[in-house]
């Protein structure tokens, strides 16, 4: 039989990437359930662990920019749900939480400082937490946090296809703690195929037809390695940075030609978040 590693040479593609310094993280409140307030948080840990991950995107070759935290504003460090970024297009985000509202203003801020055109949003949306860019197209979720309409502003916004997928399982809230992109292969004839990672269980029927039917080639990961924020993962196209409890999905990934990174983030998951709940792509923009 002939899979994807036996045809496909993996290559480290140059990203750049939007981080900020968990230097006021703790759980406070709940707003998902992996945040229980009454367990301690250690926010020298978290720091240490972030770090950890910001130094192996650089040593990779990658750039990341930083965003100041605020105080006040714990899941700052959670960069991905800050926006979406597009040729330079960045489109800002509508918490449905009030406890994070506070972020929308300092990322759009952000975002316009640093060459990015500012597109202010109308729906409740959070950004790349449930918008992920796969080739030319924009997976995005709702079922928990980004409604259904944003799909509509986000297909207007950004003038792309939009593929909605509905989530099912409240532990896995963001499209991106359920969908690792890995990168756009070229397939049969010279066409852009997309690679994928996907948790099944996370979805409902209608969204796994369409999973299957789009990416057959995907990689399936199973419910353990989901439940320890596997998915939550980044990609360049060859390193995949995922957590190291995720092993099954590691040799998986192996198995295609990927080489894993593993990095630990345990004490940032006490916050419901991962790899890439911590990481936001700049696409575009003046450097």
């Amino acid at each position: 039989m002939t899979t994807q590693s036996d045809t496909v040479t993996r290559l480290a593609q140059h990203r750049r990437y939007l981080m900020c310094r968990p230097e006021h993280f703790t759980v406070s409140y709940s707003i998902n359930p992996w945040m229980e307030p009454s367990r301690p948080t250690d926010t020298a840990k978290a720091v240490r662990q972030w770090q950890a991950l910001h130094d192996a995107y650089v040593a990779l070759g990658h750039e990341v920019e930083l965003i100041d935290p605020v105080p006040g504003l714990p899941d700052m460090v959670y960069t991905a749900n800050g926006g979406f970024i597009v040729d330079g297009r960045a489109l800002g985000v509508r918490f449905r939480v009030d406890e994070r509202r506070g972020e929308e203003r300092p990322f759009m801020d952000w975002f316009a400082a640093h060459g990015f055109e500012v597109v202010e949003p109308v729906e409740v949306q959070e950004g790349e937490g449930d918008f992920l860019l796969v080739g030319d197209t924009i997976l995005a979720g709702t079922g928990f946090r980004s409604v259904g309409d944003s799909h509509r502003e986000l297909g207007r916004v950004f003038e792309r296809e939009v593929v909605s997928l509905h989530l099912v399982d409240p532990r896995f809230y963001h499209l991106d703690t359920a969908i690792t992109v890995l990168d756009p292969v070229e397939g049969p004839g010279g066409v852009e195929r997309a690679n994928i990672a996907y948790l099944p269980s996370a979805f409902d029927d209608g969204s796994r037809r369409i999973l299957a039917e789009r990416y057959p080639d995907a990689i399936q990961v199973s419910d353990a390695d989901g439940a320890v924020f596997g998915l939550n993962a980044a990609s360049d196209g060859l390193h995949v940075f995922v957590s190291p409890r995720a092993t099954a999905f590691a040799a998986q990934l192996e198995e295609r030609g990927y080489v894993p990174v593993p990095i630990d983030l345990s004490e940032l998951l006490l916050g419901g978040g991962g790899i890439k709940c911590c990481t936001l792509e700049l696409r575009g923009g003046a450097r």
